[in-house]
């Protein structure tokens, strides 16, 4: 027992200083490393939304898009939340009776208030953008159009949320937008990679956009977009051709085909045994063909397909006009257009017309596409049906008219080659969100997208602890250092 008490007279950390000393200094330093935990973790994050209706020609869709509230918003990355597809068509279809426009959108709208969170309703921006369909009716008629658009605006004006308006988007922004959303899926503009053009195709109309070194806006100056995005400058090309998008080329081809008033029309776009009646007024009720329509044609004219693929892109070629060019170079009817640079996302009726044709795989030689398109252009119509018994027989029909367009349009409209057809890719989505206008619309619209690349923190949260905990456990190894003195001094009282 005595030689225990006297190690424990002999040992300094026994004494009641030093002990009181070393529990404040390990207070000291949890709470110090504890703090900087606490003050510096990253909240729960919250969200914030926008909401955007593409008013198509065919059809509208509803696209919800997701980002994190912080107060510098330019850093956090906006994503898909979910989209709906309005039921019916465009509304530009609904001319005659425009309250029907505004109906149209209900059901989706009562959709996004359920997927929105309520507290953030009110604050939610609400657009809607028309394309072609309604620029095609506002050449037929401006008042129809304005109606149109009134009517929308009233029932979307009954929602929640805060609505920013209604409008037909001219074709450049469409297909400037377009390009805008593929880059910012794919993560270009943001690290400053090379950007990737958009093949945009539409009911009636159709979009390219890309990034060319050959073509700094001098020569065409209407077909010249500039953007600065985080710091970076984009000169980019765009083009967008009005009636044509596939619902209005296949007018223009049919068209062609009935100058004469023909009662019966043998179309080589159209499957083997194919028949339907088909209304003169119908089909000349559009602006794209509506100065073409024969003097003395009768109500109707039977359509029959034949089923012939390369007669089919003879009939499809002649819609381009490949005459008149004033430029160094050009697409068709006379539109200039720089040589073909980097890769290309094509989307929209791109990606479900070649994806049905089971042809997304552009590493096929253009030999082999074609082949393929021959191939299903000859098969019998009735055994079409039998292999697709699930699909609209409208869409079915069509199927070896949109596959031949889209080669015809890629190869002989916008040049690309052999060699260059395997930088295209079909695409639907990006990192789950649809490739499309709607998102680069609503990133410009909101400034989401800053001019100048955002500041960085020095350090991310983990490296920041890491560095803290670091510091503290060596404060605490000198601390104890510092106290050797201590230690000496009470030895040698002790002794």
């Amino acid at each position: 027992m005595s030689a225990q008490r006297e190690m424990k007279e002999k040992n300094p950390w026994h004494t009641p200083v030093t002990i009181i000393i070393t529990v404040i200094a390990v207070i000291a330093i949890v709470a110090l490393v504890t703090v900087a935990v606490l003050q510096n973790r990253p909240l729960p994050q919250k969200y914030k939304y926008g909401i955007v209706l593409d008013a198509g020609s065919s059809h509208t869709a509803l696209y919800i898009y997701e980002w994190p509230a912080e107060k510098d918003n330019n850093t956090g990355r906006v994503e898909q939340k979910h989209s709906c597809k309005v039921k019916g068509p465009g509304i530009s279809s609904y001319a005659s009776d425009p309250p029907k426009a505004g109906d149209s959108l209900e059901a989706c709208m009562h959709e996004a208030e359920q997927w929105v969170p309520r507290k953030r309703h009110h604050e939610t921006p609400l657009y809607l953008g028309a394309t072609a369909g309604m620029r095609l009716l506002n050449i037929e008629s401006s008042l129809a159009s304005d109606q149109v658009l009134q009517a929308v605006e009233k029932a979307l004006q009954k929602f929640p949320f805060s609505y920013q308006g209604a409008r037909i988007l001219s074709g450049q922004e469409e297909g400037a937008f377009g390009w805008v959303t593929v880059n910012y899926l794919d993560d270009r503009l943001t690290q400053g990679l090379q950007t990737t053009g958009a093949l945009d195709l539409g009911g009636a109309s159709t979009q390219i956009s890309f990034i060319s070194k050959n073509y700094d806006g001098s020569e065409s100056p209407s077909n010249s977009v500039t953007f600065r995005l985080y710091g970076n400058d984009y000169h980019l090309y765009t083009h967008s051709f009005l009636c044509y998008g596939k619902d209005q080329a296949l007018r223009m081809t049919l068209a062609q085909q009935t100058q004469s008033g023909p009662e019966t029309v043998l179309d080589p776009c159209f499957n083997p045994g194919f028949n339907e009646k088909k209304n003169y007024s119908v089909l000349y009720d559009s602006p794209c063909v509506s100065d073409r329509k024969p003097q003395k044609a009768p109500a109707t004219f039977s359509h029959t397909g034949n089923g012939d693929f390369l007669k089919c892109q003879e009939v499809i070629k002649n819609v381009f006009n490949f005459s008149q060019c004033k430029y160094s170079q050009c697409s068709f009817n006379g539109v200039f257009q720089p040589l073909l640079q980097g890769q290309f996302g094509a989307f929209s009726a791109y990606y479900f017309v070649m994806n049905f044709l089971n042809l997304t795989d552009t590493s096929l030689p253009l030999d082999t596409v074609k082949e393929k398109l021959r191939s299903y252009c000859s098969t019998p119509w009735n055994q079409i049906m039998q292999q697709h018994p699930g699909v609209k027989l409208k869409y079915l029909a069509e199927y070896c008219f949109s596959g031949t367009y889209i080669l015809t349009l890629l190869t002989e409209g916008y040049n690309f080659t052999s060699e260059s057809y395997p930088n295209i890719k079909y695409i639907k989505k990006i990192k789950g969100s649809d490739a499309g206008w709607t998102l680069g619309y609503m990133l410009n619209l909101t400034n989401m997208i800053p001019a100048e690349a955002p500041d960085s923190p020095p350090l991310p949260h983990a490296g920041y602890v890491s560095i803290i905990t670091t510091m503290a456990i060596l404060l605490f190894i000198l601390f104890i250092l510092s106290l050797r003195p201590l230690w000496l001094h009470c030895s040698k009282q002790i002794v």
